[in-house]
């Protein structure tokens, strides 16, 4: 747990740094590209490569879904929608968490579509007045990011269960960043433009995202979520919103229809209560 507190901290600036400075401004496929490759570079000292075949094939897929496709929706989405709205919308990462684990050990509970449904709800309630294309279009990107999130996450705490590697995971962890990197090379190289940083200021907020977000943070988030159970990972996944929240609306002072904002918030986190009822109903089920 003190991992996933540390990377929740630590990612609690990333929204806003990426919405504020970096977002229309530089190219979004380069800042994807700029950041994993540092985090690549990071790790790649460190890399051990005899690893079993599946495991390492596992890892990358980790990393391509995590980080690389993640980040191409992710970023993208700041071009749609506002940090604050970016940040509610990904509450529903912790339901794709727990549905995602429970897929993979063969469960099944239809009613984690309840909780879904009524996300959708709070994500309506935010923009009632208001809803243009650009907006679904952007809740739907940010469905996306968050798919992929919690499909790496998940997917990476599973694949360490199955293994259970002697080798420490700091020296596994460099195939996740050259699975993300195979995703988004090819991405920048189609899809880019010329829009690069222009200011120092630019090239620093990059810099720290790749080497603190990126490198350590994927890592660190990661590991905690080998030591934790699914559900204190969901619980910690939707931790980032309210930091998040706090920074981008104290420290930046970004304007935000606050009344709606936390009618909209409420119901999406009332989503989450009643999705760990349902958990916590069906684990007390199971041992009576």
């Amino acid at each position: 747990m003190p991992y996933l507190v540390a990377v929740t901290l630590l990612w609690a600036f990333s929204f806003s740094l990426i919405g504020v400075y970096l977002a229309g401004a530089v190219d979004s496929y380069f800042s994807v590209f700029s950041r994993i490759l540092m985090a690549t570079l990071l790790f790649f000292p460190f890399m051990r490569w005899r690893q079993p075949p599946r495991l390492a094939a596992g890892l990358m897929a980790c990393g391509a879904l995590q980080l690389g496709l993640m980040y191409l929706f992710y970023y993208q989405s700041f071009l749609l929608l506002t940090v604050p709205e970016v940040l509610i919308f990904t509450v529903l990462t912790p339901v794709y968490v727990t549905l995602i684990y429970d897929l993979l050990h063969k469960r099944f509970n239809p009613g984690y579509l309840l909780t879904a449904a009524l996300a959708v709800l709070g994500a309506l309630v935010i923009r009632f007045n208001g809803l243009t294309q650009d907006y679904w279009l952007g809740f739907a990107v940010v469905q996306g990011a968050n798919l992929c999130f919690a499909l790496g996450q998940v997917g990476y705490k599973v694949l360490i269960e199955r293994y259970q590697p002697s080798t420490s995971q700091h020296h596994l962890f460099g195939y996740f960043y050259l699975g993300a990197l195979a995703i988004v090379l090819p991405a920048w190289w189609i899809l880019g433009t010329q829009n690069y940083p222009t200011t120092s200021l630019q090239w620093g907020i990059l810099l720290w995202l790749g080497i603190g977000a990126s490198g350590l943070g994927y890592f660190l988030w990661n590991k905690g979520a080998t030591l934790v159970n699914a559900g204190a990972l969901a619980i910690m996944n939707n931790a980032l919103v309210p930091a998040g929240l706090l920074v981008n609306l104290f420290i930046w002072s970004r304007d935000a229809d606050l009344p709606r904002l936390a009618l909209g918030g409420t119901i999406l986190l009332a989503s989450l209560l009643i999705n760990e009822k349902w958990i916590n109903k069906k684990r007390l089920n199971k041992n009576t």
